[in-house]
């Protein structure tokens, strides 16, 4: 596993969430709920990556085998929260309908969705990332 593309993947989940946050305060909901479910997206495979999960590291070319590794290695017997797992599961649902159904997310469950981005980021960095040294 590459420390620096995991450190690399946690700063895009983290400016994905910053923008997801000023795409949120301008009112482009559809855009906030993008660059939430990719910040999501990001630090969960960063997550994997600094696991030594067996996942090779292009295993973000896929959405969903991205989420089902996630899912399969760093979920079902830990040590990420079940509550952590359906965060991304919902994130990806909400942005296939804001991405490409062309159904209006509502204002609320954007908001939502961002929170949750910004919480889930800040968990996996915290758990998968070390902590800078003095």
């Amino acid at each position: 596993m590459s420390v620096s593309l995991t450190a690399a993947l946690m700063a895009k989940a983290e400016t994905a969430c910053s923008s997801a946050r000023v795409l949120l305060n301008v009112g482009d909901v559809d855009g906030a709920c993008n660059r939430a479910y990719y910040a999501m997206f990001d630090a969960a495979r960063a997550a994997l990556l600094a696991s030594a999960a067996p996942v090779k590291p292009e295993i973000g070319k896929t959405h969903r085998g991205l989420i089902n590794a996630f899912s399969n290695h760093l979920v079902k017997n830990g040590p990420v929260s079940k509550e952590m797992g359906r965060l991304l599961n919902r994130a990806e649902e909400i942005r296939l309908v804001s991405d490409y159904k062309g159904d209006s997310i509502e204002l609320v469950d954007a908001k939502e969705m961002v929170e949750q981005a910004e919480t889930f980021v800040a968990t996996l960095r915290a758990m998968f990332t070390p902590a800078p040294g003095p």
